[in-house]
């Protein structure tokens, strides 16, 4: 949530999306930054009693785009096309960019080109109305799980690029228990969910069971 952050963080890598106030999301919002602030994130994460999961979700990755975006605005001067030419996680893990759109054939690109992509794709889905619904009563689609899992997944290979080729800066920032308690948020949320396969978060097993395996 965006309370982990102080003011070193108030630059963003793309504009920070907003639930708007008093809707039934933003009461959502809040009620997660509550039970946050407990300091239990395998309680914080869990379905609330009788609410939508797709509401659930869908509140849950606007706010992991904007903690991500928060967080990569704090080290872009480190990520350039000189220092990050592939977008990487590490020497095995590689990624190309597509959106099945405007590019359907991978590319590869450099780690701040590819990340543009990616967050601006994200944004563009989070702000289509027909898949992520603000206003009461109007459904979610038939689709909006799946939209929601490539979401998380490619929010995900910000998380392992940060990691595996900035951590540096980020402990230089200070960055680093924000680092970890978002990231561990974000994998607790997709646990709970079943969200992103497995195979996906190779480049970060690792760190994941190291930050998991006290809550267990």
């Amino acid at each position: 949530m965006s309370f982990l952050f102080g003011s070193r963080s108030s630059k963003t890598f793309k504009p920070k999306k907003n639930i708007p106030e008093g809707s039934h999301q933003y009461e959502l919002l809040k009620h997660a930054e509550a039970t946050l602030g407990s300091g239990n994130l395998r309680m914080a994460v869990m379905l609330p009693e009788g609410e939508d999961l797709n509401e659930w979700v869908a509140v849950n990755t606007v706010d992991f785009f904007n903690q991500i975006n928060m967080l990569y605005g704090t080290i872009t001067d480190f990520c350039t096309e000189e220092s990050c030419p592939v977008m990487s996680a590490g020497p095995k893990y590689e990624y190309h960019w597509a959106d099945g759109t405007n590019i359907k054939k991978p590319i590869k690109c450099s780690a701040p080109k590819y990340i543009d992509y990616l967050m601006t794709w994200v944004q563009d889905q989070l702000d289509d109305e027909t898949l992520f619904p603000s206003k009461i009563g109007v459904p979610f689609p038939k689709n909006f799980m799946s939209v929601a899992k490539t979401i998380l997944k490619r929010l995900f290979r910000v998380y392992a690029h940060i990691y595996h080729q900035h951590f540096d800066p980020v402990i230089q920032l200070q960055e680093e228990a924000h680092l970890n308690t978002s990231f561990k948020h974000f994998i607790f949320f997709i646990q709970e969910f079943n969200l992103v396969d497995r195979r996906e978060l190779a480049p970060l097993q690792e760190l994941i069971e190291k930050l998991t395996s006290k809550d267990r």
